[in-house]
């Protein structure tokens, strides 16, 4: 999962540095070999991903007890990888998913979406986004740190996992459960930061500390129906169209956490449009209302702002010529940190307020409480940042889709994501046709995690 911040008008030049040309093509060569094993879930295979990758540490030396596939089903299964430290501290735990969501080479343009394929400074193929480049990252950045003798002060552990973009047999919900002792961290390094470029300058970095969780319901209407040559008003269809109605003019009560508000706080500062002023009247505390209002006018930001829910598919009636019985919706909801599925529910049902309609949950909702932006971390993030990236601003986000980071965060395991991948604005594709990266951010982003990591694994 990636979600690129549009709309932003100012850049920041930047120098990036990228590593030793032989580690660069060692990690080039582990991104093609993940990209093409087929990972998706209806025909893929995540154990066979999880197992080359698992070859690689076994021929670099590390000792068997310390590369670990383990799962509960065939083809989903998981590797965990122990670097081991001197154990002054806890491990850092680095994560990345190497399922993919469905490509179909019909709906591609030129490329093979299972085909690793560089092409006018890009690298195509479904997960080079999301999220085989973290991926194949982590997995070259310990080799590297083997082949130099690096010893941390505390112990890396590696987690490449199932499930991320399916929910099908999750494979970090699967580990915290049942080998918790694999993957026990004081934090988590994760996808799911935005990195921002406009015209090939950078303009921030972001660090995501919060996320919003899935949730949806089916908003039912029944009718006993009849003949169509005898409509009546009490029509299943309309008790359904005007619930709908009514949801669409519902507005969650807006409100921020420490992340958003400092995400507000940071951008009233980069962006220079004339809703920077509204970013700061919005980030103050309590937020100004007239700002709030008209924030909430751009989709990003209101999502940034409140829950959402919106409807996304609707289904109703058995004939052409009768009454229809039963008609429902698939509403699809979007709730901030410390939000719950009850409240929610509520806030529908209050909103629609008609006896004939029903709001029943499809799919619970696993909220995830927000991680604090420790210096642990974003100490080392501003000075690896400023190392490699000068002058670019490092600000606190909050994906409004989901990643796996909810389920570190509700095991007490802080998880923060962080990537240094920079993408244009609008430009990134991940779940969709043509999934890129560029070259140039490929390694810039495996030069910013090796030397990121070597930081945080420095005991305090």
């Amino acid at each position: 999962m990636r979600y690129v911040l549009t709309g932003l008008l100012i850049a920041v030049a930047a120098l990036g540095a990228v590593p030793p040309e032989s580690w660069q093509k060692r990690a080039r060569a582990l991104f093609q070999q993940l990209i093409e094993i087929n990972t998706q879930d209806s025909n893929g295979n995540v154990t066979a991903a999880a197992e080359a990758m698992a070859a690689h540490f076994r021929a670099a030396g590390f000792p068997a007890q310390d590369v670990v596939i383990a799962g509960n089903v065939a083809r989903r299964k998981n590797l965990v990888v122990r670097y081991r430290g001197t154990g002054r501290a806890r491990p850092v735990l680095l994560l990345a998913h190497l399922d993919v969501v469905e490509a179909r080479r019909s709906d591609w343009s030129t490329f093979d979406p299972f085909k690793f394929t560089e092409s006018e400074g890009q690298f195509y193929g479904r997960g080079t986004s999301d999220d085989k480049s973290m991926a194949a990252i982590w997995v070259a950045t310990l080799l590297r740190y083997q082949a130099e003798g690096y010893r941390p002060e505390r112990d890396l552990i590696l987690a490449l996992t199932a499930g991320e973009e399916s929910g099908v047999d999750n494979g970090v919900e699967w580990l915290v459960r049942n080998r918790r002792d694999l993957i026990d961290a004081e934090f988590c390094i994760n996808e799911g930061g935005d990195a921002v470029m406009r015209q090939g300058r950078k303009v921030f970095l972001g660090v995501q500390a919060a996320e919003k969780t899935f949730l949806t319901f089916d908003v039912i209407a029944k009718n006993a129906g009849g003949h169509s040559s005898l409509p009546s008003k009490d029509n299943a269809i309309y008790h359904l169209a005007d619930a709908l109605g009514k949801i669409r003019s519902l507005d969650f009560p807006a409100r921020l956490t420490d992340v958003t508000q400092g995400f507000f706080e940071k951008m009233s500062v980069i962006d220079k449009r004339p809703e920077a002023a509204d970013m700061a009247l919005v980030s103050r505390t309590p937020p100004d209302p007239a700002a709030v209002e008209r924030m909430s006018k751009v989709p990003f930001f209101n999502a940034q702002l409140r829950t959402t829910c919106v409807a996304t598919m609707i289904t109703g009636g058995h004939a052409e010529n009768a009454l229809p019985q039963s008609v429902s919706a698939t509403v699809n909801c979007r709730m901030l940190p410390g939000d719950t599925a009850g409240n929610v529910q509520g806030t529908l049902e209050r909103a629609i307020n008609d006896p004939e309609v029903t709001v029943k949950v499809r799919t619970s909702a696993l909220s995830a409480p927000v991680a604090k932006l420790q210096e642990a971390v974003m100490g080392p993030v501003r000075m690896t940042v400023e190392e490699l990236f000068p002058g670019v601003p490092v600000v606190p986000t909050m994906s409004t889709g989901a990643t796996d980071g909810k389920y570190l965060r509700n095991a007490g395991i802080p998880t923060y994501g962080v990537d240094g991948l920079f993408f244009e604005e609008g430009e990134n594709r991940a779940h969709g046709r043509d999934e890129r990266v560029p070259v140039q951010s490929f390694y810039e982003s495996q030069e910013f995690l090796y030397r990121l990591v070597k930081r945080l694994a420095a005991a305090k």
